[in-house]
This record gives C-alpha cells, sequence and structure tokens, in this order.
C-alpha cells in the first residue's frame, strides 16, 4: 500500500535525500537550514503573531498565512545555532510554501519518515518536524473556518 503520495515539491525533496549517503543527507539538511527565508517585518516586529512549537528541541516559531484563492504561505524563525531545526522548517517551506491550502493539508504527517534521516538525527528532532506540520495544518483549518 505505502504512503499516501507527496506533492511533487516535496517528493522531489525526498527524493533528493534518498539519492545520497548518510553523511551528505545530513549536508544536504545543513544546506536547507543556510536557504530558511527571514521573517517579513510585519512577523520579525511583532513576535506575538507566530506561534512556538515547544516539540523542536531548538526554538521554533511559525505563522501560515492563507490567501482568499487558498494559497499556503509559511513563515519560520528558528535561530542560526540549530541547523537541524532550521534545516527542517526550510524543509517544509520549499516543499509547501506556495501551494493550495488542500495540497498543504494533505501532506501526510510521517512524510519525515520518508528523508532518510532517523539514524542521522534524534526521534525527538524527527517528532519536532512533524509537530511544524501538524501546527501548519492546524492553521490552514482554524483560517478556513
Amino acid at each position: 500500500m505505502g504512503a499516501p503520495p507527496l506533492n511533487p515539491r516535496l517528493q522531489e525533496i525526498v527524493d533528493d535525500f534518498n539519492a545520497m549517503s548518510g553523511k551528505d543527507r545530513l549536508q544536504l539538511l545543513l544546506e536547507f537550514s543556510r536557504e530558511l527565508p527571514a521573517l517579513p517585518d510585519r512577523y520579525a516586529e511583532h513576535h506575538d503573531l507566530l506561534e512556538p512549537v515547544p516539540e523542536c528541541q531548538s526554538p521554533l516559531f511559525l505563522a501560515v498565512e492563507v490567501e482568499p484563492d487558498a494559497t499556503v504561505h509559511l513563515f519560520f524563525e528558528a535561530p542560526a545555532e540549530a541547523p537541524t531545526t532550521r534545516g527542517f522548517a526550510s524543509i517544509l517551506h520549499a516543499g509547501l510554501d506556495g501551494l493550495n491550502a488542500d495540497e498543504v493539508l494533505a501532506t501526510p504527517g510521517e512524510f519525515t519518515s520518508q528523508l532518510g534521516l532517523q539514524d542521522l538525527v534524534s526521534p525527538l528532532r524527527l517528532r519536532g518536524m512533524a509537530a511544524m506540520l501538524a501546527r501548519i495544518k492546524r492553521q490552514i483549518r482554524d483560517q478556513r473556518g
């Protein structure tokens, strides 16, 4: 049966990770951490608008905006000294930002296990990434009413 299909952008990221050996997967995660976009001023200057994700081992905050046409925009803040957490946030941003709300909601929560990082990062960190996705989905549902 297998896992539900991923959207093409997220599937490409999963494929990139799975095409590499363990050490190279960690390097790719670090590359993603450096690509996480900065917060726009409306969030950088108003942290109260961001939701904390306490399941992450490092401080991570996120915000989700759903446009009237159901396009989803994701915003993350994680410290530079937390490259794993930043990397996970950046993967979610690269794979989900700009998609339709239904496409984001269809992302399987367990997709994180498809990245092949189980032997490289702690289960607690992988749960943090799953928690980010769960909060993104909840914020989408809340905004759609």
